[in-house]
């Protein structure tokens, strides 16, 4: 009965607002499914039975013996809030056993952002003389150049990316709501992705209907995970012990505001729901993080003679 309604609010989730985002999916079908197994052991069987004792003992159990972070708390927690929510608007149950109970406070660090030596270091890494090498240089500019997520890069269409204008639409995720977000791109970003259409692109397609921008060495879409792997095996080689994509988009908002662009504007390009998001950044200003023309790769390993203004 349980994992039945479970099923049934997944279901929902995939058909409405969060139907493009697989990883909410997949979250929150475990952070679920694992609330059912400490339910049973409860001996509950039925949702309407969840009494706001149980739920304070499941986050007790989670922080005292299962030794989960608060932030992973916090993640289940709103996972929990939003399927009983579904629970009172589809099987009527009439209290909503969280409405008193808090999420853990989460202690916020700052961001961990790249300096501009550890930029140029991560693009010398690529070689430039191979075709992933092409692929790789024209993801890494793209990444720096918008500040787009590791997601939404592997989720750019051939269509997406216009050199004439030297824009790129990109498809992300504002809180709730997904729209597409048009973000400039500067010339030698143009230059490696356009290098990387006409010179690298048609070795590794396989499959004519294939719309993905970036391919991996199967002619498939390159996946989140797979880039992810990339860019881990270029900041092994240049000694960054600990790296994610995300640092690259952090490093990208910080080169915006030392360029002068403003905290909305900032905003409005990253996707960002909350200004909140975007003003974290403001501490970086004094940083060794470079202008926006600092970290570019020499034009003769990129095949292009634009410059990274």
């Amino acid at each position: 009965m349980l994992q039945d309604v479970v099923n049934e609010y997944i279901t929902s989730l995939a058909a409405k607002e969060y139907g493009s985002n697989q990883n909410t999916i997949v979250a929150y079908r475990n952070d679920l499914n694992q609330l059912c197994v400490y339910l049973k052991q409860q001996e509950i069987d039925n949702w309407s039975l969840v009494t706001q004792e149980h739920l304070a003992g499941y986050l007790l159990e989670m922080r005292e013996e299962q030794a989960y972070r608060p932030t992973t708390i916090a993640r289940k927690f709103a996972a929990c809030k939003s399927f009983f929510r579904y629970l009172h608007d589809t099987v009527g149950i009439a209290i909503n056993p969280l409405d008193r109970l808090e999420a853990p406070r989460i202690q916020r660090y700052p961001p961990r952002v790249l300096t501009a030596e550890q930029i140029a270091r991560l693009f010398l890494q690529v070689e430039t003389e191979t075709v992933v090498g092409q692929r790789d240089l024209a993801m890494l500019h793209m990444l720096l150049a918008t500040g787009m997520r590791a997601s939404e890069l592997v989720s750019l269409d051939l269509e997406d990316f216009d050199a004439e204008h030297a824009t790129v639409f990109c498809l992300g995720h504002n809180g709730r709501s997904r729209r597409k977000r048009l973000l400039p791109l500067h010339s030698l970003a143009v230059a490696v992705t356009q290098s990387y259409l006409e010179n690298v692109r048609p070795h590794l397609i396989r499959h004519s209907e294939e719309r993905a921008l970036f391919l991996n060495h199967r002619g498939d879409r390159l996946t989140r995970q797979g880039f992810w792997l990339i860019i881990k095996g270029y900041a092994r080689q240049t000694g960054i012990v600990s790296i994610t994509p995300h640092m690259l988009r952090h490093a990208c908002a910080v080169l915006m505001l030392k360029d002068g662009m403003e905290l909305r504007s900032v905003q409005e390009l990253l996707g960002h729901a909350h200004i909140s998001s975007t003003q974290v950044y403001s501490q970086f200003m004094h940083t060794e993080v470079a202008s926006s023309g600092n970290y570019s790769m020499p034009s003769n390993r990129c095949g292009a003679d634009a410059q990274g203004n």
